[in-house]
């Protein structure tokens, strides 16, 4: 691994704590026992390359980040990111209203199971 890789690994840790605290990386995934690599390129690459970048603040960046999850149908990634947003700052008013605009762009069916997938998150009962 490259000194600028290894860099990329470290920041993208700590986005990942500020946004799941020390669950992040140690809370393994199904999917993380069947590709462990996916998983390192993404602390690596999404989240040290891109996430960690100046251009937007952590804030913007998770905004973003729902929507377009809820846009998509990941709800699995959706209810993660959702908790992040939470950790961050975001309120769960602010959350409700980005999922809400989701209607206009990407369907009412979009947004409706979005805020279903949100409940049990936003709601405190996770």
């Amino acid at each position: 691994m490259s000194k600028a890789e290894d860099n990329w690994t470290v920041r993208g840790m700590d986005v990942a704590r500020r946004l799941w605290g020390e669950r992040a990386g140690g809370q393994e995934l199904p999917a993380q026992r069947l590709a462990p690599d996916m998983f390192a390129w993404v602390a690596e690459a999404v989240f040290g390359g891109i996430w960690a970048r100046p251009g937007l603040d952590l804030r913007s960046r998770s905004l973003c980040t729902v929507a377009m999850l809820a846009a998509l149908g990941k709800h699995d990634e959706l209810v993660a990111h959702l908790a992040g947003a939470l950790r961050l700052g975001i309120t769960r008013e602010e959350l409700v209203e980005v999922l809400m605009q989701v209607a206009c762009y990407a369907g009412v069916p979009a947004a409706v199971s979005a805020l279903n997938a949100a409940v049990p998150v936003l709601d405190g009962s996770r």
